[in-house]
């Protein structure tokens, strides 16, 4: 069972309709005690980042997901959820992060050829293709990215992906359990529900 957390900012409707369409059994996970039988864990995200931390204080899931992480269960974080992994953001100065990776989320700063946010279809370069998310999809594929801010890691070996935008930036990250991405693999068709479904047989063992 994979617990989709709802913060009360996530895109939540679409992380648990993809998973529905793979036949992953999923639930809404609204308090940390609704985690009980899940085996992995899915972090959606949308908005600003203050906002998004500020909600899971409220809800009480930031210690339970740094938990969850520590006890090396499967975990993936999508878009804002991969931000919300660092020490902090630009977008909100002073607001911690969950500190599971250290570095910060950047603006993009692109010259006038690049609109801010990037909305679209753009292509990610596997740097980690031993990546479990990767199996089966191909190098270079496109995916839907919908942000402003992109992660800098301080340790580039948990870099498992790039995409090129005015500037080469991470788009994906793995390290043991923990898997992230920058770009929304639920909105990115018959690769993105690939990419779900790598994620979601570890958490069945399958």
């Amino acid at each position: 069972m994979i617990g989709i957390i709802d913060y009360g900012m996530g895109n939540l409707g679409s992380v648990g309709n993809a998973c529905r369409f793979i036949g992953a059994p999923a639930k809404i996970v609204t308090t940390p005690g609704d985690l009980s039988g899940c085996g992995a864990m899915i972090l959606p995200g949308v908005g600003a980042f203050g906002d998004c931390v500020s909600h899971m204080t409220r809800h009480g899931f930031i210690d339970p997901v740094r938990d969850w992480i520590a006890a090396k269960k499967p975990f993936l974080g999508i878009c804002l959820g991969l931000q919300m992994l660092f020490e902090g953001s630009e977008e909100s100065p002073g607001v911690p992060g969950l500190g599971v990776f250290r570095g910060q989320a950047k603006k993009f700063r692109l010259g006038s050829d690049f609109k801010v946010p990037q909305i679209g279809w753009n292509q990610v370069q596997q740097r980690q293709p031993a990546c479990p998310l990767f199996a089966g999809v191909p190098d270079n594929s496109f995916f839907y990215f919908v942000h402003s801010f992109y992660v800098e890691p301080e340790d580039a070996a948990i870099t498992a992906g790039t995409t090129d935008y005015g500037m080469t930036y991470t788009s994906a990250v793995w390290k043991d359990n923990v898997m992230a991405v920058q770009f929304h693999p639920e909105k990115s068709h018959d690769t993105g529900l690939r990419m779900l479904k790598n994620f979601a047989e570890l958490g069945t063992g399958s």
